[in-house]
């Protein structure tokens, strides 16, 4: 079959490279791409935040199943124009994609059905949120009701962080996004990222994942996109994933179907776990990343068959085979990242290294210019390794990452370290 994958980060990378694996796959197109998936897939350059334009290439190209990997697209109603058209289609209505969308859609889903989550308030002006804030004290949790590209979510350790957040996102920090703005309790415990297919009717769980966000070792430095992962998250017990599904995920899945909008796709639920048991943090409505990359270099081809069978209702019948393995992912950034940071830089060294099932580089930001691998992104690689052991799998990672030549990007030496 003719697959195309909508994205160009390592996330979408890694994507490509599962599904390339696929006896299935006949002819693989990434749009936009990256240096790293021109490797092993077509490039096409593509709007994809366009559904019009989205569907007219898949028509034109013959595609049978298109993977959207962005949150963007999935908001914008890709893929209701792709279902429109007869396309198959792995991702979330627009409406269903409001679990990731808007903050409160999410809150007012968690209330109808009892889905344990924090306290929470929702404001469509300042001096409310300001007083709410003041009443309530910190540390208090401050987010941006739309989609502002991960970075709409302020943990306020001191009531003038908090007000500075809502002072930022009623000025027009993170754009429209920030119009409406959620303030929620401060849960305390281990967050981890716990993933599931639905249909609209079955929810399959696919694994469970936790990512690193801030920038230095020892969880230091400002929040960013994720500087590493691994998979599994031990602190996700059968028991905790259990009491989630039955309480948190098949409850609300069986609510958005209530309200007609179906949910199809990969859940990505963020967890907070203390004495034993989850709370929703939040729901995403496609893989994580760097999340997607462990759980892809675990899952290898089998992916593409379960995001076949999700996307034509089949979830019933599959079943996920997983070895007894672990997986983790260094991201290695451009210095000054989540900062201002610089474009252009070359990289060394990954010609030279062995790639294969158990070790691989995912690229994020990176582009090919004169013969030449260029960084062009904040998180540039994703250096990730498979093994029969974390420790092993997190020797493996660093031994890649410190045969890469480039000078002008860094990385944390700590990922894995909660597990370890």
């Amino acid at each position: 079959m003719n697959i195309l994958i909508l994205g160009s980060g390592g996330r979408e990378h890694s994507l490509a490279w599962a599904a390339a694996q696929n006896p299935k796959c006949d002819r693989l197109i990434v749009a936009p791409g990256n240096a790293g998936m021109a490797e092993i897939a077509e490039c096409a350059m593509l709007d994809i935040e366009d559904p019009g334009a989205v569907a007219s290439f898949a028509a034109d190209a013959a595609i049978d199943f298109v993977i959207i990997g962005p949150e963007a697209p999935l908001a914008a109603g890709v893929a209701d124009r792709l279902r429109e058209a007869g396309v198959l289609c792995f991702g979330p209505s627009a409406a269903a994609a409001q679990l990731e969308a808007s903050k409160t859609f999410t809150k007012q889903i968690c209330d109808a059905t009892g889905a344990p989550t924090a306290a929470y308030a929702h404001f469509t002006d300042a001096a409310a949120a300001r007083a709410y804030v003041q009443a309530q004290g910190a540390p208090i949790v401050v987010k941006a009701d739309g989609l502002a590209a991960g970075k709409g979510v302020i943990v306020a350790m001191t009531e003038a962080e908090a007000l500075a957040a809502v002072d930022d996102m009623f000025g027009g920090a993170f754009g429209g996004a920030g119009a409406e703005v959620v303030i929620e309790e401060f849960m305390t415990g281990e967050e981890a990222s716990f993933f599931v297919l639905c249909d609209g009717e079955t929810v399959l769980p696919i694994g469970s994942a936790q990512d690193y966000k801030r920038a230095f070792d020892g969880d230091k430095g400002p929040n960013t996109g994720g500087m590493g992962a691994y998979s599994p998250a031990p602190v996700l017990t059968d028991a905790i994933a259990a009491q989630a599904l039955d309480e948190i995920i098949r409850p609300c899945m069986a609510e958005m179907t209530r309200r007609g909008m179906p949910y199809q796709g990969v859940l990505y639920a963020g967890l907070m776990i203390a004495d034993g048991r989850a709370r929703l943090v939040e729901y995403n409505a496609r893989f994580g990343d760097p999340e997607c990359q462990v759980l892809m270099m675990r899952l290898g081809a089998q992916a593409l068959d379960l995001m076949l069978a999700c996307a034509e209702g089949r979830l019933d019948a599959a079943q996920v085979t997983w070895a007894d393995d672990h997986a983790l992912t260094v991201v290695m950034a451009a210095k000054g990242y989540p900062g201002g940071y610089e474009k252009g830089t070359e990289i060394r060294g990954l010609d030279d290294l062995v790639e294969d099932s158990f070790r691989m580089v995912f690229h994020a930001g990176t582009k090919r210019a004169s013969g030449r691998l260029e960084a062009h992104g904040g998180r540039v690689l994703n250096v990730t390794a498979r093994a029969d052991t974390l420790a092993e799998a997190q020797a493996s990672a660093y031994a890649m990452v410190d045969a890469i030549d480039w000078p002008e990007g860094f990385c944390r030496r700590d990922i894995g370290w909660r597990a370890l």
